[in-house]
């Protein structure tokens, strides 16, 4: 199957050849003869899968379509909301090249930045709006912004989106919507809540699911090193030392631990950035631009932030710290592999991380091979300082105080010095 049998037109078809693209994956050759039809679709689907296409490939068509049709000034038909600021640049990049021949423009709005370029940009007629929940709420309500004439909806990373707290900026969206839209709904997982939210958006649907975990368990390489948690740290210095790593993405469960990361691997004379919800948007960009050019091989995410990261050709993937949801550990392996490529996923297990590796092997139907005698299997377990609370001075209540008339029984007495007759 080729795009071309998938009926996308001439200027997309263009677009497509020059970034190398001739056969399309299984969520878009599933999914865009439904998209063209102008079917609701509810898509379940990981990251890494294509869905961006999937999805971009036929707004684009519809619109360029439509375009020709109308005149006037351009008014936003397609609305893409998605949860994190990565995210939405990557998909606002897949929108500019999937539209090259086309005209057809694009903005992406997120916070966390000045909003004067933004409204800049709004005031030039975009076709497709690509934004977060909250700056765009806020735009909305400065005026900057209207949804009456919106013709295509995304909700894109529903399950994130309701992990990160948008459910009610979500839900504020959809009443400010018009009811006559072709409307697009993805996740990576099913929850019910999650299929609660897609019955509200869609109207008469399609369904397409995609299970990838079992072609990323046959494409990436996996391993398990029993590591304590003092060990960790050393041990990932050492691999990335003495393993051939092209690039690698390393996940830590907190945005504090990334950062720690980050700093004990400087002094083993190895660069690395952090990319998390603390950073700015600013060191966020540079920090993830600096990965994908290769000026730094070694980035260090959390998983929220990492939903947006999109690097061709990644090499390795490695949890430093297991994750407690086994669905995260395929969403984060699945970085690596991708199409048809081969890649490297290590996992580092401690003591109190046994539990979630039983449930991701359980998950993917396969035993994670482990990494025997390597040098730090061994270490002991970091001391943790415990803090000796002070004992603190008894006071007499206020409400005593003043029955008993002793203002300053709080007081510390000073010591009476008795002289001796001599």
């Amino acid at each position: 199957m080729t795009f071309k049998e998938l009926g996308i037109i001439e200027p997309i078809l263009k677009a497509l050849s020059a970034k190398g693209y001739i056969n399309p994956t299984p969520i878009q050759e599933q999914s865009i003869p439904i998209l063209l039809r102008r079917k609701d679709l509810l898509g379940c689907a990981q990251t890494g899968t294509g869905k961006t296409a999937a999805f971009s490939i036929p707004i684009i068509q519809h619109l360029h379509n439509d375009r020709k049709k109308e005149k006037g000034a351009r008014k936003i038909k397609a609305l893409v909301v998605t949860p994190t600021r990565e995210l939405a640049l990557q998909i606002g990049e897949s929108f500019t090249t999937y539209a090259k021949f086309t005209g057809l423009r694009n903005t992406v709005i997120f916070g966390g930045v000045k909003q004067g370029s933004q409204t800049a940009a709004l005031r030039q007629g975009p076709d497709v709006l690509v934004a977060t929940p909250g700056r765009l709420l806020d735009l909305m309500d400065q005026g900057y912004i209207s949804l009456k004439h919106i013709e295509y909806f995304v909700l894109d990373e529903a399950d994130q989106m309701l992990d990160m707290g948008f459910i009610h900026d979500v839900r504020k969206l959809l009443t400010k919507l018009p009811k006559e839209r072709q409307s697009l709904f993805f996740s990576a997982t099913m929850p019910a809540a999650i299929v609660k939210l897609s019955g509200k958006i869609l109207g008469n649907y399609d369904k397409v699911t995609i299970k990838p975990e079992q072609t990323t368990a046959e494409k990436v390489e996996q391993s398990i090193y029993y590591v304590s948690k003092k060990g960790k740290p050393k041990l990932l210095a050492h691999l990335l030392k003495t393993e051939s790593v092209d690039s690698a993405l390393v996940f830590s469960r907190t945005k504090h631990g990334a950062d720690k990361i980050v700093k004990v691997l400087a002094k083993s004379s190895i660069e690395a950035a952090a990319i998390h919800g603390n950073k700015s948007q600013g060191a966020r960009q540079r920090a993830l631009s600096n990965f994908k050019s290769g000026h730094i091989n070694v980035l260090v995410a959390t998983d929220i932030a990492a939903r947006g990261i999109d690097v061709a050709d990644l090499s390795h993937v490695i949890n430093f710290d297991m994750p407690n949801v086994p669905e995260t550990y395929v969403h984060r392996i699945g970085r690596t592999g991708r199409a048809s490529a081969s890649g490297v996923a290590l996992s580092f297990c401690d003591g109190e991380e046994k539990a979630y590796l039983k449930d991701i092997q359980k998950l993917i139907d396969q035993k994670i091979p482990v990494v025997k005698d390597h040098p730090f299997e061994d270490e002991g377990e970091e001391d943790i300082p415990v803090e000796v609370a002070k004992p603190r001075r008894q006071t007499m209540p206020k409400s005593k105080m003043a029955k008993t008339g002793f203002k300053n029984a709080n007081k510390r007495r000073r010591p009476v010095l008795v002289k001796k007759n001599s």
